[in-house]
């Protein structure tokens, strides 16, 4: 089919702001969609108008019917960029969908600032949590950043000063490309009491102050920067382990018996897109899951309160699986090789004499690797130190053929 859906970026710039190819779609559609900003945004046109409907999963039945037809989405700035194409590309063949793009507001808010893109973390809040902030928070980073509203601009100034980064630059950039724009910089811990417009784009300079939390995106952070009840996979076997689990963007983790849930939410703060799912029966270690997920930028978590196997029932197949607890219960492993995805890695650590006789059997029916963890720690021995032996951890490496 011939596209009859064109998506248009528009700006706060309106009509006048539009290319040629944009107006001529706009002028010839038959259906145009929008939210009520945009819509008057502009002149009197032939076109039947609809607003966005709500909520917009809706747009699916909303768009349908009318395929065929000559039909305009308006979007805000660029619709690939955090914006409403991504949804519709799920639903609709790109061939049936032409996309003319406006300037996005991170190319606006680059302009304004001077700042190169490629040197920036670009990501929104808008929709989403404002814990995504978190994993972002490092020295030295400048970041854009999409924002639900005006409550947004508070929101990350308590999460900068939180972290111990009170000295940060905020800038304010408010109707961007339009008649209205402003911009306003001040820092973090001594934002302007006054009303800001509900359409804003963050410029976040990062400056860390004497007591900041630095919590680097490398797996092996220090076991203090997670609320736990000592049920955690400690730092340098918690590196190791997502060292073997290997991330890649936008794959499934299944973290059972995940405790504070440290190794899922390293795996989804590793990079682009991971996501993970943490199986834990203990109601108030999940509620730890939680906490931990707000506070290092990981809202996306998943948590399963249960046990596995029942608990894995149901759950999206995982492209990896870590089992920090319960690798003995009679078909937990069972249930989590099975659903994991051909080339899929697991892994499985334990402490006891029984657990490690479990994973050599495991072994030697499936192959893979197995290898002892052992960690010393300095420590003082009355007025001397000595490096004190840690439990050993017994670690077993395999990926599905």
């Amino acid at each position: 089919m011939t596209p009859w859906l064109t998506i248009v970026g528009i700006g706060e710039d309106g009509w006048e702001g539009l290319s040629a190819k944009a107006r001529v779609s706009i002028e010839q559609a038959e259906n145009i969609i929008g939210s009520t900003r945009t819509l008057t945004m502009l002149p009197a046109l032939k076109a039947t108008q609809h607003e966005w409907p709500q909520p917009f999963s809706a747009v699916i039945d909303q768009v349908t019917p009318m395929r065929g037809q000559h039909t305009v989405m308006l979007a805000t700035g660029d619709p690939m960029n955090y914006g409403a194409a991504r949804k519709i590309l799920t639903f609709i063949p790109k061939e049936e969908v032409t996309i003319v793009p406006h300037l996005s507001a991170f190319s606006l808010a680059a302009a304004r600032m001077g700042w190169s893109i490629p040197d920036c973390d670009s990501f929104t809040i808008h929709g989403r949590p404002a814990a995504n902030l978190e994993a972002f928070i490092q020295p030295g980073a400048r970041l854009l950043v999409l924002t639900e509203d005006e409550t947004s601009i508070a929101e990350a100034c308590r999460r900068l000063l939180a972290r111990g980064f009170e000295t940060s630059e905020v800038t304010v950039l408010e109707n961007l490309g339009g008649a209205a724009e402003a911009v306003a910089t001040f820092p973090a811990n001594k934002i302007p009491e006054r009303d800001w417009s509900p359409l804003n784009t963050l410029a976040i300079h990062c400056k860390a102050g004497s007591s900041a939390k630095i919590w680097s995106r490398v797996a092996g952070l220090p076991d203090e920067a997670f609320v736990h009840d000592g049920q955690i996979t400690k730092r340098e076997v918690r590196a190791v382990t997502l060292a073997a689990l290997a991330p890649a963007p936008d794959q499934l983790l299944w973290d059972i018996g995940a405790g504070c849930g440290s190794v899922a939410i390293e795996w989804m703060r590793s990079t682009r897109g991971c996501e993970a799912i943490a199986i834990e029966q203990n109601a108030d270690r999940c509620r730890m899951i939680a906490t931990n997920a707000d506070q290092l930028g990981t809202p996306r978590i998943k948590i399963v309160a249960g046990e596995a196997p029942d608990a894995l029932n149901g759950l999206p197949q995982p492209h990896a699986v870590f089992i920090g607890g319960g690798v003995s219960v009679p078909g937990a492993f069972e249930a989590a090789w099975q659903a994991l995805r051909p080339s899929g890695r697991l892994v499985a650590n334990v402490v006891s004499i029984e657990g490690e006789m479990h994973l050599y059997d495991l072994q030697e029916k499936h192959g893979g690797d197995l290898v002892r963890i052992s960690i010393s720690k300095l420590e003082p021995v009355g007025k001397y130190r000595t490096l004190k032996p840690k439990m050993p951890v017994v670690q077993w490496r395999v990926a599905k053929p």
